[in-house]
């Protein structure tokens, strides 16, 4: 059984991580690019630990920026200041975010493990935006809606068929750079 006092720290603990959202999220309009032309998508992700361990490691490879789909406030405390570095673009709906990065000029490529092309098999274009859904339910949208976008798989060889989220992202990103750099 929870106490009235645990109780009341949850809650103060979870209204100080939305304060810390609201403050970060108004320093994030002066984030600049990264240096490389990769975008991350955030497709609807839990408000948890992995959205600001996703903007950590997109700081630290250089994503151009991080797109969020419906995602609710988190606490951006485990980026480690990255959510006021990585230029964060909020949109309502998939639809928006896809509008947007195709009029750019961006190839949209969807992380699932079951998708039959691999990542590591696949020439990355310059101008790569990935798709990363949520921890239990996957991508939010039908694909079928949206034929532009590929689907890439990252090689396991494990008898478990999931990556963590924010593994995941760290695995394109440097397979991108790798890319990239050659």
């Amino acid at each position: 059984m929870v106490s009235r006092q645990e109780s009341k720290n949850r809650r103060n603990r979870r209204k100080n991580a939305v304060l810390r959202y609201q403050k970060e999220k108004w320093r994030n309009q002066t984030a600049s690019p990264g240096v490389h032309d990769f975008i991350l998508i955030l497709d609807h992700l839990k408000a948890g630990f992995n959205i600001p361990k996703i903007f950590r490691s997109a700081e630290v490879f250089g994503a151009r920026e991080v797109h969020l789909i419906d995602v609710a406030p988190f606490d951006p405390a485990p980026a480690k200041g990255a959510f006021r570095k990585v230029p964060a673009r909020f949109h309502a709906t998939f639809g928006d975010c896809h509008n947007s990065l195709r009029k750019q000029g961006y190839t949209l490529f969807i992380l699932e493990a079951n998708c039959e092309t691999s990542l590591n098999q696949t020439i990355l274009p310059q101008k790569s935006a990935f798709i990363l859904g949520n921890e239990g339910l996957g991508i939010s949208f039908n694909p079928l809606d949206f034929p532009d976008i590929q689907c890439l798989s990252i090689p396991q060889f494990g008898r478990l068929e999931s990556l963590n989220v924010s593994i995941a992202a760290s695995i394109v990103m440097y397979e991108y750079i790798r890319q990239q750099q050659q």
